[in-house]
């Protein structure tokens, strides 16, 4: 069991569904107060995607992130500022396969385009972030004809455009495989220590949200490495739980799910507050933002 617990909160997600929460935040005002908010409440860690503010669609575009960290960092709040590389990811294909061309919707880009915000703020100097996401395999997504992609060679090029930069990769981990690949890159030296791992449970067709499966990743994790673990929809608090006894650090927010019971709509300070009752009736610590930088080498 972990005693010391880490909550990330996933502020928004790029997903339409969570427009559907009279709570998901969609301004870089809005993104940065609920980020302020989840923090307040015991979140050493916010996971930041950004939206068009017109359309609430997701956007990967600079000056959107850049005015969510700056409003987070003027805060009285320090959270550790995690923001997304995964967009620019799907390749969608026709039933007839690629003899047209790849389908409408697919949007696969370079690592330097998918990490284009995260360059050009660590350039600027002034908001870079101190962690970024690598998403650590490809699977299908959904159910049509789209998968995500990222294949190896791939995630071993923004493993090092992450490392030239100084910012912390946060390897996320969708499948049992994901993680082989992840102990692969560690050992080829291109993960610096102490790795930053999250598995990513439930998510269709990646790895089911079963314990059983978690526990077994969690005995694989190298050693000293950071780890947390998050489900989706109603399956979100009691992954909390399982993470913290399986050893882990935990991620809630609005991204993965969007109520706080059966019909009520959370907001994310509120899933944050319920993610630390649980994690203190189970007798461990919430640890704020100080401990995540010592725990993760910042």
């Amino acid at each position: 069991m972990n005693r010391d617990v880490i909550i990330t909160c996933a502020v928004t997600g790029d997903d339409a569904k969570v427009t559907g929460s009279p709570h998901c935040p969609v301004t870089p005002e809005e993104i940065a107060a609920s980020a302020i908010d989840a923090a307040r409440a015991g979140a050493a860690i916010v996971h930041i995607h950004v939206r068009d503010p017109q359309t609430g669609a997701y956007s990967g575009e600079t000056r959107l992130y850049r005015e969510v960290v700056r409003l987070i960092r003027e805060s009285d709040v320090d959270p550790l500022v995690n923001l997304t590389a995964g967009m620019g990811g799907y390749i969608e294909v026709h039933d007839d396969g690629v003899g047209r061309g790849l389908a409408e919707g697919t949007d696969f880009v370079s690592q330097e385009d998918r990490l284009r915000h995260v360059i050009e703020l660590c350039e600027e100097g002034e908001f870079a972030p101190e962690i970024t996401t690598l998403d650590c395999g490809t699977l299908n997504f959904g159910n049509e004809n789209r998968l995500y992609a990222s294949p190896p060679a791939y995630l071993r090029r923004g493993a090092e455009i992450v490392r030239d930069l100084g910012v912390k990769p946060e390897l996320e981990v969708f499948d049992t495989g994901n993680l082989w690949f992840v102990l692969r890159m560690i050992e080829e030296g291109h993960i610096d220590a102490p790795a930053m791992i999250q598995l990513c449970s439930g998510i269709p067709w990646g790895m089911p949200l079963d314990i059983s499966i978690q526990a077994r990743l969690a005995a694989m994790m190298p050693e000293g490495a950071f780890w947390s673990c998050f489900g989706i929809g109603r399956m979100q608090m009691p992954m909390v739980a399982g993470a913290v006894l399986m050893g882990g650090h935990v991620r809630v927010g609005l991204e993965d799910n969007l109520y706080l019971s059966k019909g009520v709509y959370a907001t994310n300070a509120q899933l944050v507050e319920k993610a630390r009752g649980i994690v203190e009736a189970m007798g461990a610590t919430v640890r704020g933002p100080g401990y995540a930088r010592e725990r993760l080498g910042l």
